[in-house]
C-alpha cells in the first residue's frame, strides 16, 4: 500500500504559497497565479478538478494503441465482451453491412442468418440452425394445430385408406390354385377377370379418393402456415381452401406418381430416387404456384443432404407406418383366412382389422404433413429472409 504523506494544516505555512499578498514564494513554478489575481468566475491555469483523471491516464481493462483483436473475436458488444460505444475497438474490423453473426435460432443451436429473419419463427427454421431447431418446429407446429390437423387426416386420408383395405378384401383374387385333372396346378376358374376387376376398382378408387386427399393436404398446409402466423383457422376455412386448391394439387400428384413408378419400372432405386427429389412438389405448388417439380427437383440438389436428411426421416415414419399395417394384415390373415369375405364373422373381423390398420397410420400422416411443410419453409429461408407471416399470405 502507498505511503501518504502528512498533510500539512491549514495554518502552517505551504511550500509556494506567497508570503504577500500578490507576491509568489521563492520557487513556485512558472505561470502559477495568485489567488487574489483571478478575476471572479474564471478558472486558474493548469487547474484541473477533482476527480479527473491526470493527463496519460488509461482505464485498466483498456487495449492498449494499436491492439488487434485475434481471429474469430466476435464482434465488439456481442457476447458479453467489452465495447467502445458507436465505433469498434482499436484495431478492429468495422462490421460489413448486412453480414450474418451468429444468433440464437432454438434450443442449443446457433445459425448465421439473413437479415429479416427471424431465428425465433414458429415455422421457418434459420439457415444453418440445424436438425433440432427443425424438429422442434415440427413439433410445435403439431401441438397447434392437432384438433384442426386430426380431423382433416382422418377424413381426408384415413378413410380413403379404410375404405380401399376392405375394396382390397372384397375384390382380391382367389389364393389357392385349382388342380385339373391330369393332376396338374393351375389358375383358378375366372382368375383373370378377378385379377383385372381387382386393380380396375383400386385405380377407380385411388382416383376417386387422390382428389379427397389433395384437399387434404392442401387443408392440412393451410392450417400449420396460419396457425404459425398467428392467424385464425377454422375446420370450415380450411376445407374451403383445400378444396379450392385440390385439383391442380391431384393433377401434379399423378404426375410426380407416374414419374415414381416410370423410375420403378427400371429399378427401385431410381424410383426411390425421384420419390425423394420431388417431394416438396406439394408445398411448392401452394405456396408458389409455379413449376412445382422443377423447383422441388432444384431445392432438393441444391442442398442434397440437408433436404435428403429432412425428408428421409419423413419417410421413415411413413415406412414404420407402412410396416404396422402389414403386421396386422397378416395377423388377420392368420385369423381369417385368405379368403375373409365369404363368411358374415370373418368378414367382420377382416374389415375391422383393414379400419384398425388404416388408424395406425394416422400419426404418419400428421408428420408427413407437418414435415414436408416445415422443410418447404427452412429451404425457403436458405434462398433469402422469409417469415411465417409471408408464407401464410402466399397460400392466398
Amino acid at each position: 500500500m502507498p505511503i501518504v504523506p502528512d498533510q500539512p494544516g491549514y495554518d502552517s505555512p505551504q511550500p509556494g504559497v506567497p508570503n504577500q499578498a500578490g507576491q509568489p514564494a521563492w520557487g513556485a513554478p512558472p505561470g502559477w497565479t495568485a489567488p487574489g489575481d483571478v478575476p471572479p468566475g474564471h478558472t486558474p491555469q493548469g487547474w484541473t478538478a477533482p476527480g479527473t483523471p491526470p493527463q496519460g491516464w488509461t482505464a485498466p481493462g483498456t487495449p492498449p494503441q494499436g491492439w488487434t483483436a485475434p481471429p474469430g473475436t466476435p464482434p465488439p458488444g456481442w457476447g458479453g465482451g467489452p465495447a467502445y460505444p458507436g465505433y469498434p475497438m482499436p484495431g478492429a474490423a468495422y462490421p460489413v453491412p448486412g453480414a450474418a453473426y451468429p444468433v440464437p435460432a432454438g434450443p442449443g443451436a446457433y445459425a448465421g442468418w439473413y437479415p429479416g429473419i427471424d431465428p425465433q419463427d414458429p415455422l421457418v427454421n434459420p439457415p444453418h440452425a440445424g436438425i433440432g431447431p427443425w424438429f422442434a418446429r415440427c413439433t410445435a407446429a403439431l401441438r397447434r394445430g392437432w384438433r384442426q390437423l386430426l380431423p382433416i387426416v382422418l377424413l381426408t386420408q384415413v378413410v380413403p385408406a379404410a375404405v380401399i383395405g376392405v375394396l382390397t378384401l372384397v375384390f382380391s383374387p382367389e389364393g389357392e390354385l385349382a388342380t385339373a385333372p391330369d393332376d396338374a396346378s393351375g389358375l383358378p376358374a375366372g382368375f383373370w377377370g378377378q385379377l383385372f376387376a381387382f386393380y380396375g376398382v383400386l385405380l377407380l378408387a385411388g382416383l376417386v379418393f387422390g382428389l379427397l386427399q389433395a384437399a387434404g393436404w392442401a387443408a392440412g398446409t393451410w392450417v400449420v402456415a396460419r396457425q404459425a402466423a398467428g392467424e385464425p383457422t377454422g375446420l370450415g376455412a380450411a376445407f374451403r381452401y383445400g378444396l379450392r386448391r385440390a385439383l391442380g394439387l391431384w393433377g401434379w400428384t399423378l404426375l410426380v406418381s407416374l414419374l415414381a413408378m416410370i423410375g420403378s419400372c427400371f429399378c427401385l432405386l431410381p424410383g426411390l430416387y425421384a420419390a425423394f427429389a420431388l417431394a416438396l412438389f406439394g408445398p411448392v405448388y401452394l405456396f408458389e404456384r409455379r413449376e412445382p417439380i422443377g423447383r422441388a427437383w432444384r431445392m432438393f440438389h441444391n442442398r442434397f443432404g440437408m433436404v435428403l436428411g429432412r425428408v428421409a426421416l419423413v419417410m421413415a415414419v411413413l415406412v414404420a407406418a407402412t410396416v404396422l399395417d402389414a403386421v396386422v394384415g397378416g395377423i388377420s390373415g392368420a385369423l381369417f383366412g385368405v379368403e375373409p369375405m365369404t363368411a358374415v364373422g370373418t368378414a367382420i373381423g377382416a374389415v375391422a382389422f383393414a379400419v384398425f390398420g388404416a388408424l395406425l397410420a394416422a400419426p404418419a400422416y400428421l408428420a408427413q404433413q407437418v414435415g414436408l411443410v416445415v422443410t418447404y419453409a427452412e429451404q425457403r429461408a436458405q434462398e433469402g429472409p422469409v417469415n411465417a407471416a409471408r408464407l401464410a399470405a402466399e397460400l392466398g
